[in-house]
């Protein structure tokens, strides 16, 4: 083997390392240096504190932009919109054009290791945690659970099966179908970290979730006006559909104030769920899909290993917060206010990263298919939901 190919195959191995997170969570950069063999001088850390300076001014600058943009688009024509659209759709945004601005300057490889994407996502979904509150749950806690368990699985399956039918890598179909039965975003955070998927894949799937929950705000509202569907039926049927919970809670204010609480204990019923999907994904990967011809069957071990750990702080995090604000009242909403705040922030600094990580030739790979995909599990979604709200919810009252 010449030196060259040497080079070319520990260079191959080195990427491989990176691409793989050794804690089950997305794929991660965490060590791109080091994985490469880079030296830790004065260098490397000088180029690490300036991006890291970045993707923090990038995330201040979406939350700035967050926090202005319905202010300046009051009265225009463009009020709904710009009151609409939400963070992740600036940090995205962002990081995609910081990407394209740092690559023109030959710098992205260089500050590579300041995109925490998987330290800054673990730890806003634990903080996540806190603003599902176990107690709102059961105040709806029949037919909300037993619409999420049955739209979960319903909509997840289908997903799975309509990707396969595509040709869909597995991964990517394990995204796509937590991302549109479940809660979005945060879900398909937590598929990546329970199947190992791409970071690419990641910014595919949410990029989907962004597109098609945008005009959702302002569709299903008015189609549930159409269908003459009752307060409690549209807002099931609008915390059942839209992938993210500032959206549905847009579009439930837009349907009515009883809406609004039937369509946050729907969604927040759902994102309480995303924890079980993780370890049946985590469970079926391990046992199945990566599981090579004449290994011997993992145990409970390997199980633990592969298992997005995050998601104990998760549920954690969701049980302190419950028992919290139960025994703090009023003041304690303050406390779990500052603490969604900083979720808020975290994951801002995650989608940032996530922009600024991404390859455009490794999403134009993907093609049209996996649009397809989302597309069609996204009305099958809204048959189903609508389905199950008019039976479950029929004639109840907030």
């Amino acid at each position: 083997m010449t030196a060259d190919a040497t080079r070319a195959d520990d260079t191959t191995r080195a990427t491989d390392a990176v691409e793989t997170s050794r804690d089950g969570g997305p794929p991660a950069t965490d060590d791109p240096a080091g994985a490469a063999g880079v030296v830790r001088d004065g260098r490397f850390w000088a180029w690490t504190a300036l991006g890291l300076l970045i993707v923090i001014g990038l995330a201040a600058l979406t939350r700035y932009l967050e926090q202005n943009v319905p202010t300046w688009s009051d009265g225009t024509a463009v009020e709904d919109i710009g009151a609409a659209i939400e963070y992740p759709v600036y940090a995205i945004l962002l990081g995609l054009l910081g990407n394209a601005v740092v690559t023109q300057l030959g710098w992205r490889d260089r500050i590579a290791a300041a995109f925490r994407t998987e330290f800054f996502i673990k730890t806003g979904l634990v903080l996540l945690g806190a603003s599902i509150n176990l107690a709102v749950i059961a105040s709806a806690a029949g037919p909300a659970i037993a619409q999420a368990i049955l739209l979960i699985s319903g909509v997840f399956l289908f997903t799975w099966w309509l990707a396969g039918r595509f040709g869909l890598d597995d991964k990517l179909r394990a995204l796509l179908a937590s991302a549109v039965s479940i809660c979005g975003v945060s879900a398909a955070i937590a598929a990546a970290g329970a199947v190992r998927a791409r970071r690419e894949q990641l910014a595919y799937t949410a990029s989907l979730v962004i597109a098609f929950a945008l005009p959702s705000i302002f569709v299903l509202p008015w189609l549930a006006d159409v269908f003459g569907l009752s307060d409690a039926v549209a807002g099931a049927w609008i915390g059942g559909n839209i992938d993210t919970t500032a959206a549905v809670t847009a579009a439930g204010a837009l349907a009515g104030e009883e809406a609004l609480q039937i369509a946050s204990i729907v969604k927040v019923t759902q994102n309480a769920l995303m924890g079980v999907v993780a370890v049946a994904l985590t469970a079926y990967f391990t046992l199945r899909v990566e599981r090579r011809p004449g290994a011997a069957r993992p145990g409970l071990g390997e199980l633990w290993r592969r298992f997005p750990k995050f998601v104990l702080g998760f549920v954690a995090a969701s049980v302190i917060a419950t028992w919290y604000l139960d025994g703090a009242g009023a003041d304690g909403k303050a406390t779990i206010a500052i603490v969604n705040d900083l979720r808020v922030w975290f994951l801002i600094l995650a989608f940032v990263s996530i922009g600024l990580e991404v390859r455009v030739a490794s999403l134009r790979e993907a093609g049209w298919r996996p649009v397809a995909v989302f597309a069609s599990a996204t009305v099958f979604n809204l048959a189903l939901a609508l389905a199950l709200a008019s039976v479950l919810f029929r004639g109840f009252s907030a």
